[in-house]
């Protein structure tokens, strides 16, 4: 079973652009013997979507394994480098005590699906509003359900995500 963490999903805020703009800048820095580009992805990057208050980003890199050489500097800006964390590819650092989560970097390298993926998704939920919304309605009701359980929370989301990915992926119709 995983930590005890209280999951709360809270209304949409303007601030969280802005919060990821200010660590992008601080990101760069600190990744930057590897770093391609940084994305804001997850709940908070889509205007009016509820969310847990935790800012995810995407490095793009150039390898994840030069990505390891930059651990020292993620380090002195607070991260906690959790290597692969579950999967394959993937640098994974997150940011803030158990109880109180800011921040999550997910660091692929150039060339990853996963990099498409998850472009795809926040770029579906952005252009479909109901989508988004009927996505937070779950989040929102998982979060009540399982409040200290965030693998239930999460594999509650996972048929949802891969639903709307497939039709992220589909594009719009010609």
């Amino acid at each position: 079973m995983g930590l005890m963490r209280n999951i709360v999903v809270v209304p949409y805020s303007p601030e969280w652009p802005a919060e990821f703009a200010a660590e992008a800048r601080r990101l760069e820095v600190a990744m930057a013997p590897v770093l391609v580009e940084l994305h804001h992805i997850g709940s908070t990057s889509v205007p009016g979507l509820a969310a847990k208050p935790l800012i995810d980003i995407l490095a793009v890199v150039c390898t994840v394994e030069g990505l390891d050489e930059c651990n020292e500097a993620m380090v002195a800006l607070g991260y906690e480098p959790k290597g692969e964390f579950g999967i394959a590819g993937r640098r994974f650092f997150s940011k803030g005590s158990d109880e109180h989560r800011t921040h999550h970097v997910h660091a692929f390298a150039v060339g990853d699906p996963a990099i498409d993926a998850h472009l795809a998704f926040r770029d579906y939920l952005r252009t479909h509003p109901h989508e988004a919304r009927r996505y937070g309605e779950l989040k929102a009701a998982l979060a009540e359900r399982h409040r200290n359980d965030i693998d239930a929370y999460m594999d509650g989301k996972a048929p949802l995500i891969q639903e709307m990915l497939k039709h992220a992926r589909r594009g719009p119709p010609a």
